[in-house]
């Protein structure tokens, strides 16, 4: 309650109450109904979290189980011994190790590529000034819209006459050319939210294009770099059809289609060595996503607002 002085001629200098002021909720109220409204968040949160972490929690306990284990007990019980045997069995009779080795053969120098292309691309197209470029950039993004699948026998045939089916290369090649079209679209997108004035700018300092490529483009466009490249090795390590297609001998498996080997002449599944090389990949991309999340955080975000 406050005292509030005001003069009237006929009680001059007397002090006069004012009237009393309507008080609002208490703080405890407005903490429980901030804590309600949340409550349907939390749900959410949590069955989202169920999901995602069942599958993995089983996976991993399945890596650890017999065969009769697996097949008899409860999804999620413990199993009854520990059989660290099932990882060393999926490294040498599944010959993960090898398949590994495939992947990062065939992922690194493909995801090398297309980022160096692909980024080029993008500053060419969107940054430099030349006739045709939009009706270069619109036949790149058809290239997005034409099935993976209808061009593997074809390029099979091409990669047999050319005689390097034996090898990695035609892994390398598919992936480079199937990644481009999106990668160079994004990159696109990505120097679009760039101000041009910034290369214009240089242009006038004396800068050429290739060199305004190397000193501004490029350490600009590092977050985005980034996620397209992390986007594109996860395509890459996780595909299975045309590393299926091209892989003529088992030497060359990569890790998804050396998983296929972990299953007997009689299609007979042993799921002990199975879930452990499964939990071998998937514990090393969860390792490298989450490392690197707020930088693909950070990428996500360059380019969706014009800068």
């Amino acid at each position: 309650m406050t005292l509030q002085t005001q003069t009237h001629p006929k009680t001059a200098g007397t002090p006069v109450r004012s009237a009393p002021r309507p008080q609002g909720p208490s703080r405890r109220m407005r903490t429980v109904r901030r804590l309600t409204r949340r409550i349907p968040v939390w749900i959410i949160v949590a069955i989202i979290l169920v999901v995602v972490l069942y599958p993995q929690v089983w996976m991993i306990l399945g890596s650890f189980k017999t065969q009769s284990e697996f097949l008899s007990n409860p999804a999620l019980a413990l199993p009854q011994t520990w059989q660290f045997d099932n990882y060393v069995t999926a490294l040498t009779t599944g010959n993960v190790g090898r398949s590994y080795l495939n992947s990062i053969l065939v992922t690194i120098p493909a995801v090398v590529l297309i980022v160096m292309i692909g980024v080029a691309a993008g500053y060419a197209l969107e940054v430099m000034v030349w006739k045709q470029r939009k009706g270069v950039l619109l036949y790149i993004l058809a290239g997005i819209m034409v099935p993976g699948q209808m061009i593997l026998v074809p390029l099979f045939i091409v990669y047999f006459q050319i005689g390097i089916t034996n090898t990695l290369w035609p892994l390398i090649i598919t992936y480079t050319v199937m990644g481009l079209p999106l990668t160079t679209f994004l990159m696109a997108t990505y120097f679009r939210s760039v101000p041009r004035e910034i290369f214009e700018a240089a242009t006038v300092d004396g800068c050429g294009p290739l060199r305004s490529f190397f000193i501004i483009g490029l350490p600009m466009m590092r977050n985005a770099i980034l996620t397209i490249g992390l986007v594109q090795f996860f395509s890459v390590w996780n595909d299975l059809l045309i590393a299926l297609t091209f892989t003529t001998r088992p030497e060359l498996a990569t890790i998804q289609v050396g998983l296929l080997s972990l299953s007997d002449q009689y299609g007979s599944t042993q799921y002990g060595p199975l879930f452990a090389a499964v939990s071998i990949n998937i514990v090393v991309l969860l390792a490298v996503f989450l490392a690197l999340n707020k930088k693909i955080m950070a990428g996500m975000a360059a380019g969706s607002v014009k800068g």
